[in-house]
Order: structure tokens, then C-alpha cells, then sequence
């Protein structure tokens, strides 16, 4: 229910015309902005998780060829560090797809659900 205080001269059934679809509009278009914000974020969740993986691989191979040229705990160190340094790497594509995509999915949904509102304006006719 949207009350204007000023005298409009169009007709009751024109300004719920008018008002609601510029209403339905807005949200519908906040809805495609979010969509379009969540394929941009997967992709680069894809990206990110590619480098991720291939970092971790070399993190991984590297540790293992440290481990394999002196048995020491200098290399068992390097080797645990290269490990988590690989995981850190994954942290980013973790976050994009276990967290972020989930909060803009719920907004858009959200945003579609306001276009779809039953909108009435109550305004003085002059």
C-alpha cells in the first residue's frame, strides 16, 4: 500500500498501473543484477579453484621431492609447510562456492519475490 499526499490526475486504476509496474520493474531488474553478479562470482570461483588446484599439485610435489632428497626434520617442516600453504591457495575457492553464492542466490530469490508483489496506491484525485 503506497499513500501519496499530492493530488494526481490520473485515474486510481492508472496510477496502480503506472506505480506497479515501475515498482515490478525496479525489483525485477535488481534481480537480474544479482544473477548476473552470481554467474560473474562463479566464474571466478572456476578460475580461482583452476589456480588453486594447480598450486596445491606443485605445493604437493614439491614437498614430496623435499622430502625425498634428505630425510630431515628441516625437510619434513618444509614439506608440511609447502601442504598448508597449498590449502591456504584453496581457501578463496572454498569461500566462493561453500559461502558467497549461497548469499547472493538468497537475494535474488529475494528480489524476485518483491517483483511479484501486489502493489495499491491511495492518493487525493484533483
Amino acid at each position: 500500500m503506497i499513500h501519496l499526499e499530492e493530488v494526481r490526475h490520473e485515474t486510481p486504476a492508472e496510477l496502480n498501473a503506472l506505480v506497479s509496474d515501475a515498482i515490478r520493474n525496479h525489483f525485477r531488474y535488481r534481480a537480474e543484477s544479482k544473477h548476473r553478479q552470481h554467474r560473474a562470482l562463479m566464474a571466478r570461483g572456476r578460475t580461482s579453484l583452476a589456480v588453486g588446484l594447480a598450486f596445491y599439485a606443485l605445493c604437493f610435489v614439491l614437498g614430496q621431492a623435499l622430502v625425498r632428497l634428505t630425510d630431515s626434520p628441516v625437510a619434513e617442516l618444509g614439506q608440511e609447510s609447502l601442504l598448508i600453504g597449498g590449502w591456504v591457495a584453496m581457501w578463496r575457492p572454498l569461500e566462493i562456492f561453500l559461502y558467497d553464492s549461497w548469499e547472493l542466490r538468497r537475494q535474488e530469490r529475494e528480489l524476485i519475490r518483491l517483483s511479484h508483489m501486489a502493489v495499491h496506491v491511495e492518493c487525493p484525485h484533483g
